[in-house]
């Protein structure tokens, strides 16, 4: 049988390094997972107990396309305890995923053939969603001096659409109010939509992430259950999307998905309540724990070029001074250690071959055993002289 061409995207290669580290779990052996990027805890328990009591009172059934009115009104309220905008809740789409958000986005802005400049390193699925809907990703290559994000030089006339992510996938890196602006101003002159990718935040460990609502009216920004909120698998997302395109995003919305899950949305409502924000908040400060033990950690055992970690869990380490194949790397890692980390071939194709992502979204125990696997693997390597 005949196929698309829209079919014929990468692989995730997380996902085999996932399936790499199950194997060797198979077989009895203990392997600290530093490659998902998933929290390591559940839906909070307030988000638990709304869904149970919303099941005993009776069935859950289609909700209206862009969500439940209260949260929408909840997700509207977000935004002035986190950033001080006033939002209207008519604004507020929300959706089967981020990955959802994604889709409508691209087809409410884009058409067929269209141009969407991406961050790279970036998110891998970003480009992949973008071909499968015959749109035309471009890299735009970063660098450690602008943090390894976009730059407002870089945003010309032949793209259609500029996609930005802060905090950052896999480096962590935030954008602040400056370069945000900037940014958003060079898309307003060029006539390019703008696409803001926030599902990280809430996750940050010394200035909070600014929003690019705070700086623009004129930008579709994509936010998620799955990470501050530790709901990764209810698969429930939102977007808020300029006034005049709620209607485009609704029509589709209703053609493509009907509506978000039900029972995710209930649980949504039991998260932004202040008890299961409690009890988030609280999950960050484990992160940051993490993160100070990853950082220090990665440092000792050699990796010292390492990508501003301002938020998210990820720390994007340069490996060049020992390897030019991440993906073997990788392998040899899991290998002798246990350890699984993530190839940065599925972040950037130009460089990723000498870089390798770490997560650090478990348990402080775990991060402490797994850098300690990393640092007498690379001592030893040290020692046989590789």
């Amino acid at each position: 049988m005949r196929t698309s061409s829209r079919g014929a995207v990468d692989p995730f290669i997380v996902m085999d390094v996932m399936e790499a580290a199950r194997k060797a779990e198979a077989t009895g052996r203990h392997v600290i997972h530093m490659e998902v990027g998933q929290p390591g805890t559940g839906a909070p328990r307030a988000a638990r107990e709304a869904l149970a009591r919303a099941m005993e009172k009776g069935p859950l059934g289609y909700t209206v396309a862009l969500g439940l009115p209260e949260l929408r009104a909840g997700i509207a309220a977000l935004y002035g305890e986190w950033y001080d905008v006033d939002l209207d809740p008519d604004r507020v789409v929300v959706t089967a995923g981020a990955s959802g958000a994604f889709q409508l986005a691209f087809a409410s802005l884009f058409d067929a053939g269209d141009r969407v400049g991406l961050g790279e390193p970036g998110y891998p699925s970003y480009r992949q969603i973008l071909r499968a809907m015959s749109l035309e990703p471009v890299a735009l290559q970063t660098d450690e001096a602008a943090r390894f994000q976009p730059v407002a030089s870089q945003v010309t006339s032949d793209l259609q659409g500029l996609l930005i992510a802060s905090p950052a996938n896999p480096t962590g890196s935030m954008l602040d109010r400056e370069a945000l602006g900037g940014l958003a101003a060079a898309c307003a002159e060029h006539d390019t939509a703008l696409i803001s990718d926030e599902i990280y935040h809430g996750l940050h460990y010394e200035a909070p992430a600014v929003s690019a609502l705070e700086v623009t009216d004129e930008v579709y920004v994509v936010n998620s259950f799955s990470k501050y909120f530790s709901m990764t698998g209810w698969r429930l997302g939102w977007m808020v999307v300029p006034e005049d395109h709620v209607r485009i995003v609704e029509r589709l919305a209703q053609n493509l998905f009907i509506c978000p899950p039900h029972a995710s949305q209930i649980a949504a409502l039991g998260a932004l309540s202040p008890e299961g924000r409690a009890e988030l908040d609280g999950h960050r400060a484990v992160y940051a724990k993490n993160r100070t033990i990853l950082l220090e950690g990665l440092a000792q055992a050699g990796f010292t070029r390492v990508a501003p970690a301002d938020g998210a869990f990820y720390a994007y380490a340069d490996v060049s001074g020992v390897t030019d194949d991440s993906l073997a790397f990788a392998a040899e890692i899991l290998e002798a250690t246990g350890v699984a980390v993530t190839p940065g071939l599925d972040f950037d194709k130009r460089r990723g071959a000498t870089t390798l992502r770490f997560s650090y979204a478990g348990t402080p125990e775990d991060i402490a055993e797994g850098v300690s696997r990393l640092a007498g693997f690379m001592a030893g390597r040290k020692a046989a002289g590789e």
